[in-house]
């Protein structure tokens, strides 16, 4: 956790204790102290207290990534370390004070989480400001926008029936420095985060879970990768497959087995693992290793398949060997190529140690 300091006096003797405030400074012997002593200290503490703020901002950032939905496919451990990152940034207190009256808060924002995924709609709404940090707002008009379509589809409600619960405000509980961060909490308990440039990773999970824009979202992110100089690894850890450019077949077994479903479990010695929940509490599992073979380049067997159910395990005659390219990766998302030119996208569900 992101803490600020705040230098204290016990005992004429200048120490430092951990807080949640902002930094302050307590000379002990005030008609001693000197001005540009005091200035440079103040300034130290400033840059103490923007490092916590900064990496505050991007423990919520890291824990966003993966969440799919706007929050709707949201783990209960991804849950708690998003709910902590918000309430560390509100209780740091080093966002934009009086934030509904700066100018970083205007333009274009997109919803990336909210605790309440299913009440996200398409309804436009009029805003006034109320003070530093509300916004009062009255719904006035709905409507559908499809990719495929140059217009909006109206969708009518009656809002003007509505009465007062078509009104509602908002409390900008932080706004970051560079005007891309934003929490807000609403009238009905309601939290939002919401990011006016959003990452590239997470624009990449959003268009999975939209169905759109995927490949294209996926090159931005292998382009980025390649001007960065930096060579992607097969990294460990159990990876959730989110994504791949190959259209299913009927049989599970042979989705399983090509790596189309599942979970990719990656040990620390060449070791590989695929795991497929299939029902009331069967699994499959499919065993190999692998070898690096050329930079970004691996050589994977597959040679140890079961039905494990429990602690029994039914054998079957599975094996297969591929070259896997891995195009991006890092501590949450990976993107590797397969067989046959297949795309695979996969999200880390286990926390890095």
């Amino acid at each position: 956790m992101a803490l600020t300091l705040r230098v204290v006096n016990v005992n004429n003797n200048i120490g430092f204790h951990s807080s949640f405030s902002r930094s302050t400074f307590v000379s002990p012997n005030p008609s001693k102290s000197s001005s540009r002593e005091y200035n440079s200290f103040v300034f130290q503490c400033s840059q103490v207290e923007q490092l916590s703020v900064t990496e505050s901002e991007n423990s919520l950032i890291e824990a966003l990534i993966g969440i799919q939905g706007r929050g709707r496919s949201t783990s209960p451990q991804q849950l708690n370390s998003i709910e902590r990152a918000i309430q560390v940034l509100e209780s740091l207190g080093g966002g934009v004070p009086d934030p509904t009256n700066s100018s970083l808060i205007e333009g274009r924002w997109q919803l990336i989480f909210t605790t309440r995924p299913g009440t996200a709609s398409p309804i436009q709404a009029a805003a006034s400001i109320g003070d530093g940090k509300r916004i009062f707002f009255r719904f006035d008009r709905a409507a559908f926008s499809f990719k495929f379509l140059p217009f909006k589809v109206p969708y009518p409600v009656p809002f003007k029936l509505l009465g007062d619960e078509a009104k509602g405000w908002l409390d900008t509980t932080y706004l970051s420095h560079s005007g891309n961060l934003r929490i807000s909490r609403g009238n009905k308990g309601t939290t939002f985060v919401l990011q006016k440039q959003t990452e590239p990773k997470q624009k990449l999970l959003t268009a999975i879970s939209s169905g759109v824009g995927v490949r294209e979202e996926i090159d931005k992110l292998i382009s980025l990768n390649k001007n960065s100089g930096e060579e992607p690894e097969l990294e460990e850890g159990e990876w959730q497959m989110i994504w791949n450019s190959q259209t299913v077949t009927d049989s599970w077994l042979e989705n399983a087995a090509n790596g189309l479903m599942g979970k990719q479990i990656v040990g620390k010695n060449g070791g590989i693992k695929y795991v497929v929940d299939i029902l009331l509490g069967l699994k499959f599992s499919m065993t190999g290793t692998f070898v690096k073979s050329a930079p970004k380049v691996y050589e994977v067997t597959m040679d140890d398949a079961a039905i494990i159910g429990g602690p029994f395990g039914y054998p079957l005659e599975f094996g297969k060997k591929f070259i896997l390219e891995i195009l991006f990766s890092d501590n949450k998302v990976r993107i590797s190529r397969g067989d046959n030119g297949i795309i695979f996208v996969h999200s880390r569900t286990n926390a890095l140690r």
